[in-house]
């Protein structure tokens, strides 16, 4: 048995995960990212102890914990280079989670640990090579290239959302412009569609959100779309482009078994889906050889923690 812990900014989910992936018990808390890193790190060890001891096990009984956390790690040494999530830089995360809890500890980036879930024990688990793409408030990214983390020779790489899709574009948070991140992420669609209610003011979009243009969320352009607004479908067939474009790339480049996408907006199933399955088939380079299955991932808010203690597993 594993632990895995999925450090957010907003909590730390601990979970005791099988050798195959399931999980057999789990908890949270807040994390409190105002704190200094030792009374986080703290916490993290501590709640392991607790989900341990709740299921009904000993320390003894688990090979090793496996922290997954925004930012970039320095996997050799155990420490979280840097993520502005939660303010941190240079954290030593093994020597202080080691203070409390005497276990092998391995840390990695939460868009890497997702992905390894989902190769794992997740919609990838029947593929070696395998890359996840998470939308959500940017574009995640993980690439798993014989059931392993592939993250570059310093641990940074995999950042396939800042692969840039439009030449001096919309500026993405990165610094640069043109980000696949600044037009394919939720908060670019929340965006987009943003910008459609204002132009067309007789749109369905700004009779489902009462005119208040705040209240838009992912939901709504589909939402339009489904009703048959003019807006809306135009809203929706942008964005797709846009996913695809990046798609169409990271594929180009890896020619993944599978590539998986996770975030709230799979939840639109087959009217995102299909769609781009469709783009794909038509843009893809390589026309004559097998293909990359597209699928929508299956751990959810689990795969934090199922990837995280996946670390650990050699």
């Amino acid at each position: 048995m594993y632990i895995g812990i999925d450090l957010g900014g907003t909590n730390i989910a601990v979970g005791l995960v099988s050798e195959s992936g399931d999980i057999l018990h789990k908890d949270s808390v807040p994390t409190g990212a105002r704190r200094h890193y030792t009374e986080i790190m703290k916490d993290m060890a501590q709640l392991s102890v607790k989900v341990i001891a709740d299921a009904g096990y000993s320390v003894e009984d688990v090979k090793a914990i496996g922290v997954g956390s925004p930012g970039t790690p320095d996997k050799e040494k155990g420490i979280l280079v840097y993520t502005n999530n939660i303010n941190f830089k240079n954290v030593p995360m093994r020597t202080e989670i080691q203070k409390y809890i005497n276990l092998p500890v391995y840390i990695d980036n939460d868009a890497n640990c997702a992905a390894l879930a989902e190769a794992i024990a997740g919609a990838a688990k029947e593929a070696n090579h395998s890359i996840t793409i998470t939308l959500g408030t940017g574009v995640g990214a993980g690439i798993i290239i014989d059931k392993k983390i592939y993250s570059g020779f310093n641990d940074s790489g995999g950042e396939l959302g800042h692969i840039v899709i439009h030449m001096d574009g919309e500026q993405c948070t990165c610094g640069r412009k043109g980000c696949w991140e600044a037009y394919g992420s939720a908060t670019a669609l929340i965006r987009q569609t943003k910008h459609a209610a204002k132009m067309n003011p007789d749109s369905l979009i700004n009779k489902l959100v009462d005119g208040d243009l705040d209240k838009i969320d992912g939901k709504t352009a589909f939402d339009a779309q489904r009703a048959g607004d003019k807006v809306g479908i135009n809203v929706v067939n942008n964005y797709i482009k846009y996913l695809g474009e990046g798609l169409t790339n990271v594929i180009n480049i890896f020619q993944p078994e599978v590539l998986v996408i996770g975030g709230g907006i799979c939840k639109e199933g087959d009217r995102l889906i299909n769609p781009l399955k469709e783009w794909l088939e038509i843009h893809v380079y390589c026309k004559d050889v097998a293909r990359t299955q597209i699928k929508t991932a299956v751990l959810g808010n689990d795969a934090g923690i199922i990837g995280a203690a996946m670390l650990g597993r050699r």
